[in-house]
C-alpha cells in the first residue's frame, strides 16, 4: 500500500543520501540499525523540514534503506541482464493535463513519452533510458507491471515509485526469478511527484 502521508525530500541536504548508501551498505538489521536512524532523522532536521512526525520520518528512511540493500544485493545479477525495461510513474510527468502529449495505450496499460516538455521529468528519464536500449513504460499503477514483464519477457527491470509500491515490486520480481533496480520517490503524492534523475542514470 502506498504511504498514507506525503513527504518531500528534495529539500534536504545530499548528505541523507550518502548516509542512507553507508547504512545501507553496512548489511545490518534495522533493529541495530535503529539508534543510528532516529539519529539521523534528528541530526538532518528531517521532521522540520518535511513536515512528517517523528515516526514517519523514521518509516520513510528505514525504508530507503531496505531499498538500497535490496539494489546492492541484486546489483550483479541484473548487470548480467540484457532485455531491460524501465517503469515510471505517471504521476511524475510535468503535466496531468492535456498539455502532456504521452499517448496511452489501453492494450498495455501504459502512457508513452512523446517528449513534448524538456524540463519533464519522465522526457528526461525515457530519454536516458531509450540511449541504454531500454523499453520504457509509464504506468498509472503497479497492477499493470505483471501483464508488461508476462508479455515481454524481460530480463531485468528497473522501477521508479515510493517506497511503498517498490517494496510490492520486489515480491512480484523476486517470485517471477527477475532481477531489479528500485529508485524511490523524494516527493510523493498524486501529482507532481519527484525523483532523482541523477540516481536513476547511475542505476541504469
Amino acid at each position: 500500500m502506498p504511504y498514507k502521508f506525503t513527504f518531500d525530500l528534495s529539500r534536504i541536504s545530499q548528505s541523507l543520501f550518502k548516509e542512507v548508501l553507508r547504512l545501507s551498505g553496512e548489511k545490518k538489521v534495522h533493529k541495530r540499525l535503529g539508534n543510528r536512524i532516529r539519529d539521523l532523522v534528528k541530526r538532518l532536521r528531517i521532521e522540520r523540514i518535511t513536515g512528517l512526525n517523528f515516526s514517519d520520518a523514521i518509516t520513510v528512511i528505514e525504508d530507503l534503506i531496505d531499498i538500497q540493500i535490496k539494489n546492492l544485493s541484486e546489483r550483479d545479477r541484473f548487470l548480467k541482464t540484457k532485455k531491460r525495461a524501465l517503469l515510471l510513474p505517471h504521476c511524475a510527468r510535468k503535466y496531468m493535463d492535456s498539455r502532456c502529449k504521452a499517448l496511452f495505450d489501453a492494450k498495455k496499460s501504459s502512457y508513452f513519452c512523446q517528449g513534448c516538455s524538456p524540463d519533464c521529468l519522465v522526457n528526461r528519464a525515457t530519454q536516458i533510458a531509450k540511449k541504454k536500449g531500454y523499453d520504457v513504460y509509464i504506468l498509472p499503477g503497479g497492477s499493470c507491471i505483471p501483464a508488461i514483464i508476462k508479455g515481454n519477457r524481460y530480463e531485468g527491470i528497473v522501477g521508479v515509485s515510493c517506497s511503498e509500491e517498490l517494496k510490492l515490486g520486489v515480491k512480484y520480481l523476486e517470485s517471477a526469478k527477475i532481477p531489479g533496480q528500485g529508485v524511490p520517490l523524494i516527493r510523493n503524492g498524486c501529482a507532481n511527484t519527484k525523483f532523482s534523475i541523477e540516481t536513476l542514470a547511475e542505476i541504469l
